[in-house]
C-alpha cells in the first residue's frame, strides 16, 4: 500500500450514528438503552470532516438511527460512488456472537432474542463483503461501539481469495471483548470526542497520526470501559511508515490555547509592544529576562507569529441546506482573515456553520425555543437540528416572519434580522443544454416554462428537492401552485421517483448516477449552484442552462442575530464577535467569497458579484420577482403536505381467462403489482380489485382498501387458490374504470392527498372500451383529477388512439406496454404517490 492522499478524487464518508432504538430495556428483547451522546458524535465528526478539506461538498453523509435496510442501502450507494477514499463510521450498540467470532452492529430496530436471534442488526462480515467490492481505492472503517476491537478478528477470518480486504483499514474505540460506557447527552463519547479534537488541530492529519494521538490522549485522560477497565483504542493496518498511510484531514492550522499564568500573558504583551518601540537591541534584553523567568517559553512567544492564545469564542451559524457550502466557505475565509485576528495573532472567534431543514428550523425557532433550551423526549431541537444558534441565515427573510408569527408563548429565542438581505440568487429551471434550445430564458411563468420544456421532448422530466427542507424548492413550489386552485395538476408537472432529495445540492449530486435521467431532466435549483458546483461528479454532470421564471421569488439570505433567554453571561463579547462577522460577510471581503460561489447583488439590477454570466450559461442581470411572502409560504407548505401526505393507490388487475398465460412469476400480472409495493409505506392507503365479469359487479376485492403491512399485501397477490386467481370469465375494463374513478373521487373529496389508479391487463377486452363507453371514461377521468396508469402486457397497447393511451392522456397519467421498461416505470409511478418503505 502506498501513502494515499485522496484530495481531488471522488470520496465518500458515511457517518452512521444510532442514538435512538425502538426496543430498549426493560423490554426483555431490547438493547441496553438509548445513546444520546451518539447524536453529538455524528454532528461533531461531520463538522470536523467538512472542515478538513479532504471530503468535498456533499461527500459527507450522516445517517441518523437507520434501520438495517436504510444502512445497507446507504452503504451500497457509498461503495458505488466512491472512487478515492471511502470512510465508514459507526457509533451505536453492538454485540458479539456467542462464540465471539462475529460482531453485530445494532440498528434502530435491533432486538436480542433467545439463542442467536439478532433481528435489526447487521453483521460486520456483511459490511466487509460490501466494502471489499466497493470501487473505492482505499477504505477506512471507524467503530465506536462495544466490542469494536472484535472487528479485527472478523477481518482476519474474512474469506477473501482475491485479497481485496487489504484496502480496508480499521480504527476501533476499544480492545476486543470490552464494552464501553454510553456517555451522556451533553458531549460526544470519549473516543469520538478525542478523534474530533485531533482532526480539528489543523494541518495534515494522517490515519497513523490520528490513531497515535487519540491513543495518547485517552491514556492521559484515563478513560474507562465497563468494569473499570482502561479503554484503549485499537487499529488494524499495515505498519505505519512514511509510505503507508491515509490522509483524513488537511484543514488550516488553528491557534491552540496555551495555558500560561495570567501574569505571564500580561508581561508578554507589554514586552512585545515595548520591543516594537525600542528595536532589536531591546528585544534581545527582553528575551533574556523573559526566558529566565519562563524557561525559554517567552522566546517562542515573542519571536513566533501566533503568540499565546486564549480559546476563541465559538459562534454557531445555522443556515439553509443549500446555503451551507457557501456559508462554510465564507466562515473558512473569515477565520483566517485580519478581521478575525487580534494584534497578538490570535483568533477572535471560531465559526461553526451547520444546516437543517428550513421548515423544521422555522418551527423550532417559532414554537419550540423552550425545548431547544430544555429538551424533552418528544420534542428535542438539539437532537433534530443542532445546538442553539447565535446567528441564523435563512434563504429568505420571509422565514423570519413565519417564525415570529408563531412565537406566541414561552418564547426563549429573540430574532433580530438585518433590514436587508446581503445577497441574492434567483431560483431557476436549469435545463440540459441539448433540450433548452429555443426556450426563452426570461419573461414566462414557471408553469409556462415547465410546460414548454416537456412539450419539446416527451421524455423530459422536471425534478425538485423537498420543499419541507429546502427554501429554494418551497419558493419554486409557490410559483407552481399560484393561487392554489389546482395543486394536483401543478404537482403532476414535477417528476418524482421515491422521496425527493433534501436539498438542491443533494439533487445535483445524485442525478448523474443515471446518465440518461441526468440528460433529460430539468432541475429547480438556486442559480448560484450552477456557478459554484456542488463538489461531486462534476465531470459527468450534464451541462445546463438557466431559465428564469418571473413568478418565483429568489433566495435572499439574511443575517439574523438570535438571542437566547439566560444567554447573557458573555453577551457583550458575543455581540462584538457577531457584529464583526456580520460586517465582514456583508462587506467587500465577504462579497468576494459570495461572488466566487455565484451569488448576485441584493439590490439594483441583481448583477453577479463575481465572474462573467456568459461563462456559465447565466443572464447578466435578472429582474427580481416579488419578494417571498410569509403567509404564502406557510400556505404553500400546507398544500404541499396535503398533496404529499399518505397516498392512495387503487390497483385494477384484469383476472379474465385471457390472462392465464400472463399470470405466474415476477413478469405476470400479480408479480408486477407485487414489485410496486415497495413504493408504498406506513399511512398509505391502497387496495386491489380483480376485474372480471360482464354483468352486475365487474370486480371483486383481492385486497380491501386501507393501510396494510407489506406481508399482507403480498399474500393477497400470491397466485393460486386463496389468492390472485384467473377467472373463467371475460372482463369489462370500461365499467371497472368508471367504478374506480367514482370510488377514488369520493375518497379524495375532502383533501389534496395524492391518488392513483393502476389498470393492468392484456388488452384482449379493449373492444368493450371503445365508442361511447371510451368517451364516457375519458370525460370522467378528465373531471376526476385522479391520474390513471394503463398497463398492457402485450406490445402495441400504447400506440396512438389505442384505448389505454386515450384514457391515460385524459387522466394526465401514463400508458405502459410490453415495449417499455415496464416494471421500473410502474414502480416509479407508484412511488410518486406513496411514501415508500420506512
Amino acid at each position: 500500500m502506498s501513502r494515499f492522499d485522496p484530495r481531488g478524487r471522488v470520496n465518500r464518508a458515511l457517518l452512521v450514528g444510532v442514538s435512538e432504538y425502538d426496543h430498549t430495556a426493560p423490554d426483555p428483547q431490547g438493547v441496553n438503552g438509548q445513546l444520546p451522546a451518539v447524536l453529538r458524535n455524528r454532528t461533531a465528526l461531520e463538522n470536523a470532516l467538512n472542515r478538513g478539506h479532504v471530503f468535498g461538498t456533499g461527500e459527507v453523509r450522516a445517517l441518523a438511527s437507520p434501520t438495517p435496510d436504510d444502512f445497507t442501502g446507504a452503504l451500497h450507494r457509498a461503495c458505488e460512488e466512491a472512487r478515492g477514499l471511502l470512510l465508514l463510521y459507526f457509533a451505536g450498540h453492538a454485540v458479539t456472537s456467542t462464540s465471539g467470532n462475529e460482531l453485530h452492529l445494532q440498528m434502530r430496530t435491533a432486538r436480542v432474542l433467545t439463542g442467536n436471534g439478532l433481528p435489526g442488526s447487521v453483521s460486520f462480515s456483511e459490511v466487509l463483503g460490501e466494502l471489499v467490492e466497493s470501487k473505492a481505492e482505499q477504505v477506512v472503517v471507524i467503530l465506536d461501539c462495544c466490542y469494536a476491537g472484535n472487528a479485527a478478528g472478523v477481518w482476519h477470518r474474512f474469506d477473501d481469495p482475491k485479497r481485496k480486504k487489504h484496502k480496508i483499514l480499521l480504527l476501533m474505540s476499544v480492545q476486543p471483548n470490552r464494552c464501553i460506557l454510553g456517555g451522556d447527552a451533553d458531549v460526544a463519547t470519549p473516543f469520538t470526542r478525542e478523534m474530533v479534537r485531533v482532526l480539528d488541530e489543523g494541518g495534515e492529519v494522517w490515519l497513523s497520526k490520528l490513531y497515535d494521538a487519540v491513543k495518547q490522549r485517552m491514556a492521559a485522560a484515563k478513560y474507562k470501559a465497563e468494569d473499570n477497565d482502561s479503554q484503549r483504542p485499537q487499529a488494524l493496518a499495515p505498519p505505519w511508515d512514511p509510505d503507508a498511510d491515509v490522509l483524513l484531514a488537511a484543514g488550516p492550522i488553528s491557534s491552540r490555547p496555551i495555558q500560561e499564568p495570567s501574569w505571564f500573558r500580561r508581561v508578554v504583551i507589554a514586552a512585545r509592544k515595548a520591543a516594537q518601540r525600542l528595536g532589536r537591541t531591546a528585544l534581545s534584553a527582553l528575551l533574556a529576562l523573559i526566558a529566565t523567568g519562563a524557561g525559554g517559553y517567552g522566546v517562542l512567544v515573542l519571536t513566533g507569529d501566533s503568540g499565546p492564545c486564549e480559546p476563541p469564542l465559538e459562534l454557531r451559524v445555522l443556515t439553509d441546506p443549500d446555503l451551507e457550502p457557501a456559508m462554510r466557505a465564507a466562515a473558512d475565509a473569515y477565520l483566517a482573515s485580519a478581521a478575525n485576528t487580534t494584534d497578538e495573532g490570535c483568533r477572535r472567534s471560531g465559526i461553526t456553520p451547520y444546516s437543517a431543514g428550513a421548515a423544521h428550523v422555522v418551527t423550532a425557532l417559532g414554537e419550540r425555543s423552550d425545548p431547544w433550551q430544555q429538551p424533552r423526549d418528544d420534542v428535542n431541537p438539539q437532537r433534530d437540528i443542532g445546538p442553539q444558534p447565535d446567528v441564523w441565515i435563512p434563504a429568505t427573510r420571509a422565514d423570519v416572519g413565519r417564525a415570529e408569527e408563531a412565537q406566541v408563548e414561552r418564547v426563549f429565542a429573540r430574532l433580530e434580522p438585518d433590514a436587508e438581505p446581503f445577497a441574492y440568487s434567483p431560483v431557476v429551471l436549469a435545463v440540459p443544454k441539448d433540450l433548452g434550445a429555443g426556450l426563452p430564458p426570461t419573461g414566462r411563468s414557471l408553469t409556462e416554462l415547465v410546460s414548454a420544456f416537456k412539450q419539446a421532448d416527451p421524455k423530459a422530466e422536471v425534478r425538485r428537492p423537498d420543499p419541507e427542507f429546502s427554501d429554494a424548492a418551497l419558493l419554486a413550489t409557490a410559483g407552481l401552485y399560484g393561487a392554489g386552485a389546482d395543486v394536483r395538476g401543478a404537482e403532476q408537472l414535477v417528476d418524482r421517483a421515491g422521496r425527493p432529495e433534501s436539498s438542491a445540492v443533494r439533487l445535483l449530486c445524485t442525478l448523474p448516477e443515471d446518465d440518461a435521467a441526468d440528460g433529460r431532466s430539468a432541475v429547480l435549483v438556486p442559480e448560484f449552484l450552477l456557478r459554484s458546483g456542488v463538489g461531486c461528479h462534476s465531470v459527468t454532470r450534464a451541462e445546463r442552462t438557466a431559465l428564469y421564471p418571473d413568478d418565483v421569488p429568489g433566495l435572499e439570505p439574511t443575517f439574523v442575530r438570535v438571542r437566547w433567554e439566560g444567554g447573557d453571561q458573555d453577551e457583550q463579547a458575543r455581540d462584538d464577535e457577531v457584529d464583526r462577522f456580520r460586517d465582514w460577510l456583508t462587506g467587500e471581503d465577504g462579497r468576494k467569497v459570495l461572488g466566487e460561489h455565484g451569488f448576485r447583488s441584493a439590490t439594483g439590477a441583481r448583477g453577479l458579484l463575481g465572474g462573467k454570466a456568459d461563462d456559465h450559461g447565466l443572464e447578466t442581470s435578472v429582474p427580481p420577482a416579488d419578494p417571498a411572502d410569509a403567509t404564502q409560504l406557510d400556505r404553500t407548505l400546507e398544500l404541499y403536505g396535503n398533496a404529499h401526505g399518505p397516498g392512495r393507490v387503487l390497483y385494477l388487475l384484469d383476472s379474465s381467462g385471457s390472462m392465464a398465460g400472463l399470470w405466474d412469476g415476477p413478469s405476470g400480472g400479480p408479480g408486477i403489482l407485487k414489485q410496486t409495493l415497495k413504493g408504498l409505506g406506513r399511512g398509505d392507503e391502497y387496495g386491489v380489485w380483480a376485474v372480471h365479469g360482464l354483468e352486475g359487479r365487474t370486480h371483486t376485492e383481492l385486497l380491501d382498501f386501507g393501510t396494510h403491512s407489506r406481508a399482507r399485501a403480498e399474500q393477497a397477490l400470491k397466485t393460486g387458490k386463496g389468492g390472485a386467481e384467473v377467472r373463467d370469465a371475460e372482463a369489462d375494463p370500461g365499467a371497472a374504470l368508471l367504478d374506480a374513478l367514482a370510488f377514488m373521487r369520493e375518497r379524495g373529496a375532502s383533501d389534496e392527498r395524492p391518488q392513483l389508479i393502476v389498470y393492468l391487463g392484456d388488452g384482449e377486452d379493449d373492444e368493450r372500451l371503445s365508442g361511447d363507453r371510451l368517451r364516457e371514461v375519458e370525460e370522467r377521468a378528465r373531471a376526476s383529477g385522479v391520474p390513471v396508469v394503463m398497463v398492457t402486457l402485450n406490445s402495441g397497447g400504447c400506440d396512438r388512439d389505442r384505448p389505454g393511451t386515450r384514457v391515460a392522456e385524459a387522466a394526465q397519467g401514463r400508458c405502459l406496454d410490453a415495449g417499455d421498461d415496464l416494471v421500473p416505470a410502474l414502480r416509479d409511478e407508484v412511488a410518486r404517490i406513496g411514501r415508500g418503505e420506512e
